[in-house]
Order: C-alpha cells, then structure tokens, then sequence
C-alpha cells in the first residue's frame, strides 16, 4: 500500500497565530477561551468563546481580506504556513505539478460571517450595500478554493462536509487519493470562523454551550463532572501530505505517517450520538485496520472530547470498546479543554497534535479534569502533558459531527526525519 507522510504542518488558532506557539501553548495547558468583548453577547446567556489569538487582519492585506470571509482568512494562513514548513514556496506555480496536487479542506458551516452580514447590509440599507463578492465568499468551498487558486492545484480542489467530522474527512480522503494514484501531494485541513450572535444563540438554545461564563478559562472541561457544554472556537489547521515517493524525490523532512482512517454514520440522531458509541468505535477499528495496526500499536487517543456531558461518556466507552484489553496502555486527552470547539476545523487540529504528540513523545494534558467522571475505564492525561515511550508509537485522533458522523484517522512516528 501507498504510504502517506506528513510534511508540513500549519495553524492559527485560539492558542497561538502560528503552529509552533499553538503547540506549546498546548503542552503548557493554556486556556485560549475568554469573555466575548462585542456587546451582541450581553444579551445572550453565553458570553464566552475562544477567538484566534492573532486576528486575520493582523496578517491579510485590508482590500484582499474585504473579498474573503473569516473562515478563508484563517485557511489562507494556516495553509501557507503548512506549505512553507514542507520546504515550499507560496504562491508560486508549478514548483510541485499542478495535476498531481490536491487541495482536500473542509468547514463545517461555510461562510457564515459573510452571508450574515450581507443579509444585516440589505435589511438596514437596502440591496445596493450587499458585496458583489457575497457568493464566492459565503460559499462553503471558498476557503479550499482560494488556498487551491494559491498554490495552483489542478488535481482537484474538494470540501467535504459533515458537521464537526469535516476536516478528519478531507483528510481521510485525501490519503485514499493519493492512494489511489489521482494525485502526489495534497494540502489537507479545516477552518470555521462561527463566533456570531446567532450561532451562539442557537446553540445557546440548544443547551449545547457551556454557560461557564464568570470563568471562562476552565469552562472547556472533559470528562469533568462539573462540565456543562462545549465552548465555541474558531481557527484553521492544515497539513501539507505526500506519497513517501514523492516526499523523497524532492527531499522532503517528515513528521509522520497517515497510515489510515475509518468512516462511519451513526443513522441514530441528527443531533445525540448513539448512547452505544457503535459508529463510533467502528471508525475507531476501521482505521486501525486500514493503517495495518493493531489495538496493542495505539499508545495514545486524542479525543472528541468537546465536554458536553452526554458526549463525553459516550465516546470513553467507544475507546474502550475500540481497543479492548489494550485500553490500560493507552494515554486519552482532549485539547478541545484548552481551544474549544473549533468544529469544522476541529479535527485537522487534533490530527496535528496527535502527529506532534507522538513525534514529540509528549500528549498535551485535558485542562480542568478536577473531578473525573466515575468508571471511565479510559486514562486521561489530567491537567499535566504525559510523557510516551520510545520506539515506533501510534495513536488515533477521533471527530464527530452532528448527524451521526463519525471519523478516525490513525498516524505513527514512522519515517520521521526531523
């Protein structure tokens, strides 16, 4: 089988503008939620969130920005940081080939600040004021389709979309393309930019959101008996991926192997996951399998885990269901704790920290885990980063979406150069 190396990383998120302050920000067990400053948020019974810490506008030229939404902002960073750190340059054509390059980059919910603005515009001051740039920035595949106008990717540019799944599902299929032959390299990844009065409110209604608001930095708590709802965050994470041929052909340094991935659908709820966890720990197994591991090679899980307080029970028990007797010799830790729910981008995020995890040797800890949820059976790595072992290591990184999405994606050290 084709083996699928990691080569670059990238990332702007509510720990840190870049990958490298986002990571250590991660392992130090920072907090990026705060209060929300705008005053839409007083009259909302949530007032918290998790922001990027460096605002788009601090890096994106005024007028371009003007014509992107906020979740293309993010992507548009966070891709070129990936494409920078695999040795490349940006924006310049053909320096990889063009019909053997994909973009595979998802969202959740799509350009969201755009079209709710826009609609703001043409209430208030009539159709005139709405941006003839509306559509090509309200619509989903914007943020895959500028990074792939970017890099000149003419292998294909795609946007899959499955609620809080999405970006673990561009990954995963952007492996089975490079698998199958359609391409050699791929960028891969997530953004969501959702911090807005009305999807707050409804999740708000939804009873989904922690309501942690006199205390925001501890308000993300998985697994914590006290958690009352995850915590809106936004942000993009992207990877640049490539068959081992082609990384070597052109010298590239590598983080680590996409060694497989699993999909399944829960077919239970638009919204709760099946109190059985049966999708989920079948896309736990599905990936291990496809990577050519075993329960026993899983050294380490990052998790969902977004701290609602049915979710959070449900997905231990899938961990433990998916790796049986080899559970006990498995360190589980959620850093939605530390960013919050960056949903659509949620899973590229995870992935990353996952492949730094074990490169690293090092799992980031689940922050405000003071008092653990009874029988569990999972080992959580509480408040402090954990160390793991030497030799060749493998862990899986899982994402769920409302719908009943499930996807795991299963990474090892292997063929690590740097």
């Amino acid at each position: 089988m084709t083996e699928i190396v990691i080569t670059g990383l990238g990332a702007t998120t509510p720990l840190g503008g870049d990958l490298a302050t986002t990571w250590a920000s991660l392992l130090a067990g920072k907090s990026g939620v705060r209060r929300i400053p705008e005053d839409w948020a007083d009259e909302l019974p949530v007032k918290i969130a998790a922001y990027v810490a460096q605002d788009p506008s601090e890096v994106i030229d005024r007028v371009k920005a003007r014509r992107l939404d906020r979740s293309t902002q993010l992507a548009l960073i966070a891709a070129q940081e990936a494409w920078q750190d695999a040795g490349l340059t940006w924006a310049r054509a053909n320096e990889v080939d063009p019909y053997r390059l994909i973009v595979s980059l998802a969202s959740g919910i799509g350009g969201l600040h755009s079209l709710l603005n826009n609609w703001d515009a043409h209430r208030d001051k009539g159709y005139r004021r709405v941006s003839p740039f509306t559509i090509p920035m309200l619509m989903a595949n914007a943020p895959a389709a500028n990074v792939g106008l970017a890099i000149s990717a003419k292998a294909g540019v795609h946007t899959p979309v499955s609620a809080c799944a999405s970006s673990n599902e561009a990954i995963a299929l952007a492996i089975d393309q490079l698998r199958l032959g359609r391409a050699d390299i791929a960028v891969v990844g997530g953004t969501e930019a959702t911090i807005h009065p009305l999807p707050i409110a409804a999740f708000g209604q939804m009873q989904a959101l922690s309501r942690r608001n006199d205390d925001p930095e501890a308000a993300s708590r998985p697994w914590d008996k006290g958690r009352d709802g995850f915590v809106m965050g936004e942000g993009s994470a992207v990877m640049v991926i490539e068959t081992l041929e082609h990384a070597k052909a052109r010298g590239a340094a590598v983080y680590g192997t996409l060694a497989g991935a699993g999909i399944t659908a829960d077919s239970h709820d638009i919204v709760q996951p099946d109190p059985s966890g049966q999708g989920q720990y079948n896309a736990m197994t599905k990936a291990i399998a496809d990577a050519g591991l075993t329960p026993s090679d899983i050294v380490h899980v990052n998790a969902h885990g977004t701290s609602t307080p049915q979710g959070d029970v449900t997905e231990a028990g899938s961990i433990r269901h998916g790796l049986g007797k080899a559970v006990d010799n498995c360190v589980v830790t959620s850093t939605k704790s530390m960013t919050g729910h960056l949903l659509g981008g949620a899973g590229a995020l995870e992935t990353i920290a996952t492949v730094l995890a074990l490169r690293e040797r090092l799992v980031p800890p689940t922050i405000n885990l003071h008092d653990i949820e009874p029988d569990l059976g999972i080992d959580i790595a509480a408040n402090v980063a954990r160390p793991l072992g030497a030799g060749d290591l493998a862990a899986v990184n899982n994402s769920f979406g409302f719908g009943g999405a499930n996807v795991a994606v299963a990474v090892t050290n292997a063929n690590v150069s740097r």
